[in-house]
């Protein structure tokens, strides 16, 4: 399953870099297989977006908690459905 993490943090610049390495390092330890397919410092009311594969929605949860266990002052976590599967849904509802 694909997921979104938008994230927003208090202070963008003290330990960047080190929240950023903490994060990542604590994903891989518990959460292990996920799988991360893009990384973006964004503009408008996040700071960062997420988009990684997770089994399942405990999973992104915990993906999501860690965040905040690591600098994020806010996180919200997204279900994305890939185009061509939500057409699929969209021809079973015809």
């Amino acid at each position: 399953m694909i997921f979104i993490l938008a994230s927003k943090l208090p202070n963008l610049i003290t330990d960047r870099k080190e929240q950023g390495d903490r994060f990542l390092k604590l994903v891989k330890q518990k959460v292990p297989n996920v799988k991360w397919i893009a990384h973006y410092a964004i503009l408008g009311q996040y700071d960062f977006i997420d988009i990684f594969e997770a089994d399942n929605e405990l999973e992104a949860a915990k993906v999501s908690l860690l965040s905040r266990t690591t600098g994020a002052a806010f996180a919200e976590s997204w279900t994305a459905i890939k185009y061509t599967e939500f057409l699929k849904l969209v021809e079973d509802l015809e």
